[in-house]
């Protein structure tokens, strides 16, 4: 393992680009070339959302080429561009007053101290998509989910067909802002396309999500039906390493096509997140959504599990609202490339489901109540899905969260009635191109003490403030740390 590579302006990586759009196209390909699926609905599929509006009504035109609309109640303050027109900017994650920013050549720092001022302190180069990341203390959690030719920082492209490739977890010490230093890798099963921390008294567990396995994969044989568990001592990162890999569809799970048309096969989990507080977590498992326990980090055990075969055809990420009496689950329908806002795609695909849990204990369910997508038509040229947010931690009983919709910008919308979700702010850029579908918009918009952060794809990451008397409470909420699926109890 060699030593990172630290630059303040990072080159191209068209080679992570051209990857990760292959995946998409070919995800998008076979999700909507299959179109809604006709099997027997499981809770609530053929229910349709109360009270739910047209997509389209009332909502403003598309917007020219970079051009920005969004909501009176909603004030963009800052944008910091992409150093790097060829890549992917990703995920979040908050400490303190710095943001952490994934993309698939590295991480970024800021200082967000001044939120309408947002300083870079220090660019990491280190390839390898999704580069989904969370911290906790001095540690950096980068997730790699791209065959590599080994764990380092200038490791290239090599075939998962090879032995010798590498895919897992990456973990760096950020005691000092200015110069993170890799410390350990942890190679897990298929890769890490996203992980969660859980954490523990003197240990961190990481779960991390990966699927697609393939025989000709010497590393990501089927069958992959769990999550790899990794351990990690506080004092001594360096001894990280895989404890478990619990199986959590100890039938398969979802079948897919051709049993289920238009719905992927559960072969591992896209993404979890866990409310330790609870002791609880829900996983969104590409053909499934589970709820599970956690008071055992390394036995998870599974409380129930849904299926939406007629919407659904990607479960794609979880969130609880704060009384954890609901889960929102995503559908990324088309692997996020896909234009799906709009008439032809409809309001039921390619959205989120907002689930009621009922009962008690090992008696929870799952049931299902609405779906919510953004109600406003996007150009056939934008890919458009519900993809990463958080909650605005309102509290007094209201469920309020924030949600990125890639070319669809962002929302904030309301969920407390479970069956009658409503859209209250957005926020939205014009095509990347107005004539051809092209990859871009908002990856993850996330609600962080008293502002939301957004980290766009091509533009970078843009900083925005909500005035509005339905969410001016959250502000009172400070966090010292934020990582998103690693949902906090909000001190009030």
């Amino acid at each position: 393992m060699t030593s990172t590579h630290h630059t303040r302006v990072r080159p191209g990586s068209p080679r992570a680009v051209a990857a990760a759009a292959a995946a998409a196209v070919g995800l998008l390909a076979a999700l909507l070339a299959a179109g809604p699926a006709a099997a027997t609905p499981d809770p609530g599929d053929l229910q349709r959302s109360p009270g739910a509006r047209t997509a389209g009504s009332g909502a403003p035109a598309v917007p020219g080429q970079d051009g920005i609309v969004h909501s009176p109640n909603i004030r963009h303050l800052a944008n910091v561009p992409s150093t790097n027109p060829d890549g992917i900017e990703t995920d979040i994650a908050f400490q303190g007053r710095y943001a952490y920013a994934g993309s698939y050549d590295g991480f970024t720092i800021y200082d967000i101290a001044d939120p309408a001022a947002p300083r870079t302190v220090t660019q990491v180069r280190c390839p390898g998509g999704q580069n989904d990341i969370s911290v906790s203390g001095d540690l950096l959690f980068l997730s790699t989910d791209s065959s590599r030719s080994d764990d380092s920082c200038n490791s290239v492209s090599q075939p998962a067909t090879e032995k010798s490739s590498w895919e897992g977890v990456k973990i760096f010490d950020i005691s000092d802002k200015e110069n993170p230093r890799y410390v350990k890798s942890v190679e897990t099963a298929c890769g890490s396309h996203t992980h969660t921390l859980v954490p523990g008294g003197r240990d961190i567990y990481v779960y991390v999500s990966s699927y697609s396995p393939n025989d000709a994969f010497p590393d990501c044989k089927p069958p992959h039906d769990g999550i790899s568990v990794i351990k990690v001592p506080k004092k001594e990162p360096t001894r990280a390493a895989v404890v478990g890999f619990p199986v959590l569809f100890p039938d398969g799970g979802n079948p897919g096509a051709p049993t289920n048309p238009g719905v992927t096969r559960t072969s591992g989990c896209h993404d979890i997140t866990v409310l330790p507080s609870k002791d609880l977590a829900a996983g969104a498992c590409m053909g499934d959504g589970i709820l599970f326990d956690i008071s055992r980090p390394e036995r998870p055990r599974v409380i129930d599990r849904v299926q939406d075969n007629v919407n659904f055809a990607f479960w794609h990420s979880a969130t609880f609202n704060e009384r954890a009496n609901k889960v929102v689950f995503t559908d990324e329908l088309g692997g996020g490339v896909g234009a799906t806002c709009n008439a032809a795609t409809g309001p039921d695909r390619g959205a989120n489901g907002i689930y009621d849990i009922t009962g008690r204990g090992d008696q929870r369910e799952l049931v299902f109540r609405s779906y919510f997508k953004i109600p406003r038509h996007q150009a056939d040229t934008e890919n458009c899905v519900a993809h990463n947010g958080s909650l605005i931690p309102v509290g007094g009983g209201r469920d309020i969260m924030v949600q990125a919709w890639y070319q669809g910008g962002l929302s904030v919308w309301d969920f407390t009635d479970s069956t009658r979700p409503h859209e209250i702010a957005f926020f939205e850029r014009g095509p990347v191109d107005p004539a051809a579908l092209d990859f871009g918009g908002a990856w993850s918009t996330y609600y962080y003490n008293g502002h939301i952060y957004s980290n766009d794809i091509t533009k970078g990451l843009d900083v925005l403030r909500i005035d509005d008397r339905r969410t001016d409470s959250a502000a009172r909420v400070r966090l010292d740390r934020l990582n998103v699926q690693t949902q906090p109890e909000y001190d009030r």
